[in-house]
């Protein structure tokens, strides 16, 4: 059976875009057809100035997320990232193999780096060395396959070239993964700004729906979604983004195709008001189900705990293997 691996990075909470994106792939599809294994990866949490129980608290709200959306324990491994040693431990034997230059040409290193630096920050190394641990994420269980956005397929790639360079210097040790893409609403962009991703760790956040957005702000934050210049319901991603966004949503919503909607509108107003209620409809069942999940902690802390011990089987002895490979002593 196919195995997969993804994760979410508790920066912030979580959003509509992580829910289109990755979230239902994960529940509808990657569950139920393959060896899947999902996480909470918090370890990339701390690339940047966080603060620690900040840190701890998204990432107990992601881990309950990804069960409220439907994520079912008895079908993959849901994990904490941190709870699984050997993440850390291949992180170390991948930087020994990746090299300094196709690190620093890592495309959101670059931005990143630059945002840091433009408001008198330091740059951490850890932040250029997270696609390293990325790699390590992946290559610890024999992934074939990375269910991810279009920007983090660079990330992927940089993890295959790891994967090849290792086994052809040490010995076959690690499958070389590929990434996989969801057809619809792979990267739903801010309400506010179309040409920029509806990231969940931004300041702002009259552009983002968050999961756990009552349905009244979610009908607000839509029904103000930016538009384009021009009154006719067009799909045109390139010249008319507001609107693209929104009927990329609606369709990811109602199943549909975003040009075939197009012309079922006359107006801005009927597309916005069609989409946040499409939205409150499809979040609903995921709030509600992390109320009741968010009042029973222990349950969530009983799924983690289980997920990291069924993760740690599967991660260790690839582990211990590319630490013999590689030329060190067993332990």
């Amino acid at each position: 059976m196919t195995r997969i691996f993804s994760g979410i990075k508790p920066t912030g909470h979580l959003t509509l875009g992580n829910y289109l994106g990755a979230l239902r792939r994960w529940v509808d599809v990657d569950q139920h057809q393959a060896d899947a294994l999902f996480s909470v990866v918090d370890l990339h949490a701390l690339t940047v100035e966080h603060d620690p129980a900040r840190v701890r608290r998204l990432s107990r709200q992601a881990a309950t997320l990804m069960l409220a959306a439907g994520l079912d324990p008895e079908l993959c491994t849901v994990f904490v990232q941190s709870h699984v040693d050997e993440h850390a431990r291949l992180s170390y034997l991948l930087e020994c193999t990746a090299m300094d230059g196709e690190l620093r040409r890592m495309i959101q290193y670059r931005e990143k780096a630059a945002q840091a630096q433009a408001a008198g920050q330091s740059v951490r190394l850890s932040l250029l060395t997270y696609p390293v641990l990325m790699a390590a994420d992946i290559l610890a269980y024999g992934t074939d396959e990375v269910p991810v956005g279009d920007d983090q397929t660079q990330h992927v790639e940089l993890t295959r070239d790891l994967a090849v360079r290792f086994n052809q210097r040490y010995g076959h040790t690690f499958t070389v993964p590929k990434a996989t893409h969801p057809p619809v609403a792979a990267r739903v962009m801010d309400l506010q700004d179309p040409t920029s991703k509806m990231g969940k760790s931004h300041e702002a956040g009259a552009g983002i729906v968050y999961l756990l957005d009552e349905a009244d702000v979610v009908r607000k934050k839509i029904m103000r979604a930016v538009t384009d210049s021009g009154r006719e319901v067009e799909y045109d991603r390139a010249a008319r983004p507001g609107v693209a966004n929104l009927l990329e949503v609606l369709a990811a919503c109602e199943g549909g195709d975003p040009i075939e909607l197009a012309g079922s509108y006359e107006s801005y107003g009927a597309l916005k008001k069609d989409t946040a209620e499409a939205v409150v409809e499809l979040l609903r069942p995921v709030r509600e189900r992390h109320a009741a999940l968010a009042a029973d902690p222990g349950h969530v802390d009983d799924v983690l705990r289980k997920g990291a011990e069924r993760a740690r089987v599967m991660a260790r002895p690839r582990v211990d293997a590319a630490y013999r490979a590689i030329g060190l002593l067993p332990a």
